[in-house]
């Protein structure tokens, strides 16, 4: 059998949202593969995942205004928005590398190779905690020689460390939570309460207008929903904490469009200022997005089931690492470290017949998550409006990872490049930003009638107070 092409994969995903059997109307698909050297499907992924994203938009636009428009989205682009944090330049400087000095592959006493992701200070310092040694990569790799791969995999995650150990597919395969999560689609939709329909909006000049949203993310596919969001015209506030560590050059890229405000969940006055953001009477939250540990944010009383009460109507989106099921559901991850586990890491390697870990060429899981999560925020408030209901939209980057091997491998793959900066000048634009003037990537998911575009620019954290925009 064929593999699907990304018009079919984007049909299958509009089907499994629920928002109809024979698919969106046409978006126009432009590009061909690969864009980016891989041996996996990675412009596929990038063009059906933001191409779901902008017809649903497309879709709310036409419901709330009667007017229908030309969706499209190209997939160089599409697969290069995919890389857009390392396209950023602020002032005319790239940004600096985002690793910490110690983070990164290391082959283990048994000869296997795990993955360390230290970049927030304290996965760091537990990390040379368990290890015993200086913070330097001599010291770290010298020390992993007294330790198998999936011994210090486990004892890490005992202690809240983000570490992987290196696996093949079949290794995957055969793990339990490689088992557990066999099946797991790249979304999943489910009503989680009962509410009348609520009406989109009246039409406005932007499809998203008048829609609120609450982006409780950090890093990237979170952040990227969020991002989306706000491009074409949603008021998404981005909610932080002051004690909590982030990546400030990511920010810069992800947090166009958004306002940015700083609340602490540990005092109840923090918990008192988020509950009257999600229910403030005629401005209340459409949407509560969050991407934390699974059970953090609940921990602190936001679980869905009482953000439906509190507010019956409302969206909540969800996203996990390692799919919030099977033995690893509560475990720490990112794009790099669930590469490694679940065997993309090995594949691209063994296809590219290089020794060692070899990773895909952007931070794909990361980013199909954030346009995936965003389409199913889309699909649920289309369906809320319709059927009424709270709703719960999960994804995970190891259900996008397992989505993302089912669409297949291409034999040539890696006879695509990378371009520099200099070679993308017509997928680029010049803003201000609270950081410094800023050149970035334009959203690739095009519309004719509403093109996208981030209203507001990035902001340094907590610029904001907690309040909805007037």
């Amino acid at each position: 059998m064929a593999d699907p092409t990304p018009g079919e994969i984007l049909t299958t995903l509009w089907r499994q949202a629920g928002l109809g059997e024979s698919g969106p109307d046409p978006v126009a698909l432009t590009g061909t593969e690969p864009a980016l050297p891989s041996s996996f499907r990675v412009g596929a992924a990038a063009q059906s995942t933001v191409a779901a994203a902008t017809a649903a938009v497309a879709e709310i636009h036409r419901r709330r205004s009667g007017q229908a428009q030309q969706a499209s989205v190209d997939m160089r682009h599409a697969t290069l928005e995919f890389h857009s944090e390392h396209y950023m330049r602020l002032a005319g400087q790239g940004p600096r590398d985002p690793w910490d000095s110690i983070a990164g592959t290391y082959r283990c006493g048994d000869g296997r190779f795990v993955r360390l992701h230290t970049n927030f200070p304290h996965h760091r310092a537990g990390v040379l905690r368990l290890l015993g040694c200086e913070g330097n990569r001599q010291a770290v790799a010298a020390a992993l020689q007294g330790w198998t791969a999936f011994a210090f995999e486990d004892t890490a995650a005992e202690a809240g460390m983000c570490v992987s150990a290196m696996r093949s597919f079949a290794e995957w395969d055969a793990h339990p939570q490689g088992q557990a999560v066999a099946g797991l689609p790249p979304l999943r939709i489910e009503r989680i309460g009962e509410a009348p329909p609520t009406p989109l909006p009246p039409a406005a000049a932007r499809p998203l207008q008048g829609l609120r949203v609450l982006d409780l993310t950090r890093v990237i596919a979170g952040p990227v929903c969020g991002r989306t969001l706000a491009a074409h015209g949603a008021d998404v506030l981005h909610v932080s904490a002051a004690h909590l560590p982030s990546f400030d050059h990511l920010l810069v890229d992800t947090g166009r469009g958004k306002r940015s405000t700083q609340l602490d969940l540990r005092s109840e006055a923090g918990r008192a200022a988020l509950r009257g953001l999600v229910a403030q009477g005629d401005k209340s939250a459409d949407v509560f997005l969050q991407g934390y540990r699974p059970g953090a944010i609940a921990g602190q009383g936001f679980a869905p089931a009482e953000l439906a009460a509190l507010r019956p109507g409302i969206v909540c989106t969800s996203l996990s690492a390692y799919g919030e099921v099977g033995p690893w559901g509560a475990r720490r991850g990112f794009d790099s470290l669930v590469q490694t586990a679940t065997g993309f890491n090995h594949a691209e390697a063994e296809a590219a017949g290089t020794e060692g870990p070899k990773v895909l060429p952007c931070q794909a899981l990361d980013h199909a998550s954030g346009y995936l999560l965003a389409f199913g925020t889309l699909a649920a408030l289309l369906r809320r409006a319709e059927e009424g209901g709270s709703w719960l939209v999960r994804v995970s980057l190891v259900g996008t990872g397992m989505w993302l091997r089912r669409l297949g491998r291409l034999p040539g793959g890696f006879a695509a490049t990378v371009p520099g900066i200099e070679d993308i000048g017509d997928l680029l634009e010049e803003s201000g930003s609270g950081f410094g003037q800023l050149t970035a990537m334009r959203h690739s998911g095009r519309l004719s009638a509403t093109p996208p575009h981030w209203a507001l620019p990035s902001v340094p954290l907590g610029t904001h107070p907690p309040v909805w925009a007037e």
